[in-house]
């Protein structure tokens, strides 16, 4: 028993360290770019990481609220208009994260690309685009999490339990049909998204091949060549695509594996919460790390 509640102190105690350190992070991105955008640099994927960054926010802030409310006691403090928000919040960062993540993958392929090209020619006019798509990805996403407002109820009024999603919250049982299209709905946003940020991506991919063959031509003739700052950007945000897909994928599989399990595998589902703030978490870092490389990008267009 003492090993137990030993072992929920430290497990709390790493979320909140995780999920703090995350929100520094992403305030810190979201204040620089906001402003670079208001200073003499609005580019169209200052926004993107703006949002980003906020979205990034709301996920943690949904996380952590709940976390830090069971640590203190206050297993009820929410009631059902609480339980509500933090599970819809949560539920919205988290689509419109994969959203956001598309969409930057699509613009930096915009950005790398030859300017003669019908990819090239959208990008004088990309920030208007991005920002009627963000508006777009939040209707979107507002709708496509409609349903929690009428599905979910607290622990201490809710009376129709049927799968507890949260320490506090559960999903009403005459509610199950609609969550399940709703579901379907959600399954579908993410594989459109997803398939645009694939086919994004292996377009980049392509740029980044035919640009190393070039590099490799110029060093044969012994001529210097600096590589763009716009390609150095797209290895960035290759590499956050990378680390979206990992948690993205190893959180389905965690979910499947608890919706087929007949044991609540405590440990299993405390590594779930784990993946869901992980790119949260650690995309700000990224960002931070290649951040030079990220606004040499911008300023050069």
């Amino acid at each position: 028993m003492k090993l137990k509640i030993v072992l929920n102190i430290s497990e709390i105690t790493v979320f909140l360290l995780l999920t703090g350190l995350g929100t520094v992070a992403n305030i810190s991105i979201f204040v620089n770019y906001i402003c670079t955008f208001m200073g003499s640099g609005k580019k169209s994927i200052h926004l993107i990481l703006i949002h980003l960054a906020l979205t990034n926010i709301t996920l943690l802030f949904s996380k952590v609220m709940p976390v830090t409310i069971a640590a203190l006691g206050l297993r009820h403090f929410l009631g059902d208009v609480g339980c509500h928000v933090i599970v819809y919040l949560e539920r919205m960062a988290r689509g419109l994260s994969i959203c956001t993540s598309s969409l930057l993958t699509v613009v930096q392929a915009v950005i790398m690309s030859p300017r003669v090209s019908w990819w090239g020619r959208l990008r004088l006019r990309s920030k208007w685009h991005v920002l009627l798509s963000l508006f777009f990805l939040w209707i979107l996403n507002m709708l496509t999490s409609m349903n929690l407002l009428l599905s979910i109820r607290d622990t201490a009024t809710d009376t129709l339990q049927l799968r507890q999603i949260s320490e506090y919250c559960y999903f009403k049982k005459e509610s199950q049909k609609r969550n399940n299209i709703f579901l379907i709905l959600m399954v579908l946003r993410d594989a459109v998204f997803q398939g645009a940020m694939g086919g994004a991506s292996g377009y980049m991919v392509f740029l980044l091949h035919k640009h190393h063959q070039h590099v490799l031509y110029l060093q044969n003739s012994k001529l210097l060549y600096r590589t763009p700052p716009e390609l150095r950007a797209a290895q960035s945000v290759l590499l956050l695509m990378l680390c979206f897909v990992f948690f993205y994928w190893t959180d389905c599989v965690v979910s499947l594996y608890l919706s087929s399990s007949l044991n609540n595998d405590s440990l299993t589902m405390h590594f779930q919460e784990f993946l869901t703030i992980g790119y949260a978490v650690l995309s700000p870092f990224m960002l931070i790390h290649r951040d030079g490389l990220l606004a040499e990008c911008c300023h050069a267009h």
